[in-house]
């Protein structure tokens, strides 16, 4: 296992819901092979990547459920936190790629998120199982205490068995309405969990181990909610 890194990078992420009248399919094809081509022709992206929710159960973990069901997630790498803003809506693929949005989704929350990559995936995952999850902490925990607490927690992941790759996401920006900043009232999500495992009996396996009961024993000393979904990712950059 990899340790964690020193280095954290800024991501936007993109937390979406497809129209009700859309398919499954429907959605997964556009979204793939229309909007994904759009957006990888911004100047300044470095990566792309898109987490296609497969399965939303929570597997493994007994814990609260927040509120939140999406049917996928984006994630947008800039050298920049500035180039990000300055793409999706000043550049001249701003309106063709907001119009389309419109066309296919039926909700899109922003977030921009520093992430630490605490256990390296392998270069190349696909045939992995991938889960992302939405973390909110206890009303009477302030921010950095729950941030402090989650570094404390990458060490608890890094024992349990089974693990091929586990990344922190600390939300510090927040959208409801693209486009438009708010403030952790509308959007009350503190961080975003990227776990992979080989396969659902070894996720299973994790967390009914030893010290899987010990790491869920510590998550319920700082958060009040885990949302998980098992997601399918492509890489588009």
């Amino acid at each position: 296992m990899t340790e964690a890194t020193t280095t954290t990078t800024t991501l936007r992420m993109g937390l979406i819901r497809k129209k009700p009248e859309w398919t499954d399919e429907a959605f997964r094809s556009h979204w793939r092979d229309r909007h994904g081509p759009l957006v990888a022709q911004l100047p300044t992206l470095r990566g792309y990547s898109q987490n296609l929710v497969v399965d939303r159960l929570q597997r493994g973990i007994d814990f609260a459920r927040g509120p939140w069901d999406f049917d996928g997630f984006s994630q947008l790498r800039f050298d920049e936190a500035a180039q990000a803003g300055q793409a999706f809506n000043h550049s001249e693929l701003a309106a063709p790629i907001r119009a389309d949005e419109e066309r296919f989704l039926g909700g899109l929350h922003i977030v921009t998120v520093a992430q630490t990559e605490v256990i390296a995936p392998p270069p190349k995952p696909a045939g992995l199982l991938k889960r992302i999850s939405l973390l909110r902490r206890p009303v009477a925990q302030s921010e950095e205490d729950f941030r402090r607490e989650w570094r404390v927690h990458a060490d608890h992941v890094r024992r349990m068995p089974g693990v091929s790759g586990y990344r922190q996401n600390v939300v510090t920006a927040r959208e409801f309405v693209k486009g438009t900043p708010c403030g952790y009232p509308e959007l009350p999500i503190d961080g975003i969990v990227e776990l992979w495992f080989e396969n659902t009996d070894t996720l299973n396996a994790a967390f009914a181990s030893p010290q899987g009961q010990v790491t869920m024993a510590h998550a319920l000393t700082f958060l009040a909610e885990i949302t998980a979904f098992v997601v399918e990712e492509h890489r588009v950059v």
